[in-house]
């Protein structure tokens, strides 16, 4: 329940200032090219409206966990195919780690003070779930696909 009702506030602010993805892990931008375009910068990426795009999208989906906060496995084949598309782009699974470093510092960032340990904590633990689910859809495909 903690996660539904922090999610109310930063749901409705921007998100991209507080975005620190590319900082954590540079290798990252090259992962986001649209129409074949190589971002020169992450700055350039942040602002592209196919990378806006992707950020509402990815917060689509954590609307959709927190939606479902307690039932969670109504994602599963959603977020299983998820981790397929993502493993057939060329994301690695150690990149998940990084994009929910990045969510907890924007929520941090946005939530201020009442970002406390419980609510890191909550916050942690859907995002581990969410990321579980797609692993699973990941580790269907034999390798090389």
């Amino acid at each position: 329940m903690v996660c539904r009702v922090e999610w109310l506030m930063p749901s409705s602010l921007p998100l991209l200032g507080r975005l620190m993805l590319f900082d954590l892990d540079p290798d990252l931008l090259p992962l986001f090219q649209y129409n074949c375009k190589q971002f020169a910068s992450p700055q350039e990426c942040l602002s592209a409206p196919e990378f806006l795009d992707h950020i509402r999208k990815v917060m689509l989906v954590i609307d959709a966990a927190v939606s479902h906060l307690e039932n969670l496995s109504c994602l599963e084949e959603y977020l299983c195919n998820l981790g397929k598309k993502h493993r057939a782009v060329g994301v690695k699974v150690e990149s998940f780690s990084t994009v929910g470093e990045s969510l907890l510092y924007m929520l941090e960032k946005c939530l201020g003070a009442a970002f406390s340990p419980e609510v890191q904590e909550a916050w942690s633990k859907l995002y581990n779930a969410v990321v579980k689910a797609m692993q699973r859809g990941w580790e269907t495909l034999p390798e090389g696909d």
